[in-house]
């Protein structure tokens, strides 16, 4: 209740600077949590996942056999891509059915390998941005919310240190709502993105296999 009755007691700048720190906290624990289910247990899963592709017998057999494991969808795309370019063949006409088969295998595997890794690193920018930003948002509400105090004070006969500690620190506390919304979101980005780096090296790996293995090694 504090809270929100020094909301309430701010001008429109102080409420605007409060309204963007909550926005910007509601958006990053989100991304969070969205991005905690994502991960949670995906380098295990698809581990898993990669392995029942290669004990299936044969390739059309594949995608059905990874489904189990792969729930976060991270390698099935790689090898329904790997199986749509090895049912579509050389395509008249248009030019992503021409070339060869080892170059048109490429573009399968990298479309499917790009749109893998962009579900992975979604909300890593509004992580960076929110972590980088909201320390110098909530220095605005502390620097505006201490001219406005002054600025009542300035008026008074009498000035004292009683009156002027509680706008002050009401001021500070802008501050400190900053850092906190900005540490989770950089504790995130940091986490998120050594996680992602792991699994998209790992699905690199994996895609350079099933280059070698339907096309032949590059060259």
């Amino acid at each position: 209740m504090q809270a929100l009755d020094l909301l309430r007691q701010g001008d429109a700048v102080t409420q605007a600077t409060a309204l963007l720190l909550l926005a910007m906290s509601v958006a990053s624990w989100v991304v969070i949590l969205w991005k905690l289910r994502l991960t949670w247990g995906a380098r295990a899963q698809l581990a898993r996942s990669v392995a029942a592709f290669w004990q299936a017998p044969a390739l059309a057999e594949a995608p059905a056999r990874m489904a189990a494991f792969d729930r976060r969808a991270l390698a099935r795309p790689l090898a329904q891509a790997a199986l749509a370019w090895q049912l579509a063949g050389a395509g008249p006409g248009a030019l992503g059915g021409q070339g060869s088969a080892a170059a048109r295998l490429t573009r399968a595997l990298r479309g499917a390998l790009h749109g893998v890794l962009a579900q992975l690193q979604f909300g890593q920018v509004l992580l960076a941005t929110v972590g980088a930003t909201a320390p110098f948002v909530g220095l605005l509400g502390t620097v505006w919310g201490i001219h406005h105090a002054l600025s009542a004070l300035a008026g008074a006969q009498q000035v004292t240190i009683e009156r002027l500690a509680s706008p002050v620190g009401e001021a500070l506390v802008m501050t400190a709502a900053g850092l906190a919304v900005a540490i989770p979101a950089v504790l995130a980005y940091n986490g998120f993105g050594r996680a992602t780096a792991t699994l998209e090296a790992e699905l690199e790996g994996f895609a350079h296999d099933l280059r070698e293995l339907l096309a032949g090694p590059p060259g």
